[in-house]
């Protein structure tokens, strides 16, 4: 079932969560403790991250390093197969422009097709660590709206490939990421509107917001893409801050902003880490409820693996 046609229910607000495969070496069972907790809230669809390709340099006899390419968090299109199979809710694998050529990517949606999953959230993903700025792969794409032009290209039957006349259909609903705080490479937020603008037209379906911690900047975001004519679901990303690092590297990694009546009250614990953590889970179930209550089409938590905590909140909150 696509992701859109669940928010068609008037009234209800649902609840997904976002999942991280494993590192490489790892096992299911990792994904399967973080979800079978939070199944009983009965979420109709997972987000399954991926994540790009990294370099290590590997030192040589000769004593030289040697650059090696590695993917350290491998099989999300496994991962969304096992979580269809074990919970029967719909899968979305997270597609990303960094490290894939546009073969790499048709042949996944390929794959994807064929395990008759039907969602796809298109990123252009993060630079490489240790990169100042996104380098896209060579045959790759540089931005995300090519990627949701490749997605909507297989939708119409359209392949790579110009010999194929009369290629099946695929059938995905596509997402997108919105920034209510703007996308730190945007010049302005009225340009970084206009690339999701873009996106929209481009074939996109709907948006799932980058987290915030401030309800005013979420609906002012959807209030300022209904003006230039974004009409499609847009979903709030949530997450919990629940330790005193990060509130200098969740602005620093994701370029959000903390509200200083949240700051507030986390200075009053910095040295206390149950009550700390327990401000960060109040304040992300507040910002819960008044979603809720002004209709956001679904509530999407990024577990970061943590599940009690995330499990803690939707108690309060459904």
């Amino acid at each position: 079932m696509k992701v859109t046609d669940y928010f068609k229910e008037k009234g209800k607000t649902h609840i997904s969560f976002e999942v991280l495969p494993p590192l490489k070496g790892g096992s299911m069972e990792k994904i399967f403790n973080t979800l079978d907790p939070l199944m009983e809230f009965k979420p109709p669809f997972v987000d399954v991250t991926y994540h790009r390709e990294e370099f290590l340099y590997k030192r040589r006899e000769s004593g030289y390093y040697e650059k090696t390419s590695i993917r350290k968090r491998p099989g999300t299109v496994g991962i969304c197969a096992s979580i269809m199979h074990r919970y029967g809710v719909d899968a979305v694998p997270h597609l990303i422009c960094g490290g894939f050529t546009k073969e790499d990517t048709e042949n996944a949606l390929i794959d994807l097709n064929f395990l008759g999953i039907q969602n796809v959230l298109a990123l252009r993903g993060d630079a490489r660590k240790f990169e100042g700025r996104f380098i896209p792969q060579e045959g790759g794409h540089k931005y995300a709206i090519d990627l949701v032009k490749q997605v909507q290209g297989m939708n119409e039957g359209t392949y790579l490939d110009s010999y194929i006349k009369d290629g099946t259909k695929s059938d995905f609903c596509i997402g997108v990421a919105g920034y209510p705080e703007k996308h730190f490479e945007s010049p302005n937020f009225d340009m970084d509107l206009g690339f999701l603008k873009a996106k929209i037209d481009a074939g996109a379906d709907y948006i799932v917001s980058q987290m915030f911690f401030d309800n005013k900047r979420y609906l002012d975001f959807i209030d300022k893409c209904h003006a230039i004519g974004i009409n499609v679901p847009i979903v709030p990303g949530l997450k919990p801050i629940t330790k005193a690092s990060q509130l200098t590297s969740l602005p620093r990694l994701f370029y959000v902003n903390l509200p200083n009546d949240l700051m507030k009250e986390f200075s009053k614990y910095l040295d206390d880490k149950e009550a700390f953590k327990q401000i960060g889970i109040e304040w992300c179930i507040a910002q819960s409820k008044e979603l809720k209550k002004k209709g956001a089409p679904c509530l999407h938590y990024y577990t970061m693996g943590d599940a009690k905590t995330i499990k803690q909140i939707c108690e309060a909150v459904f």
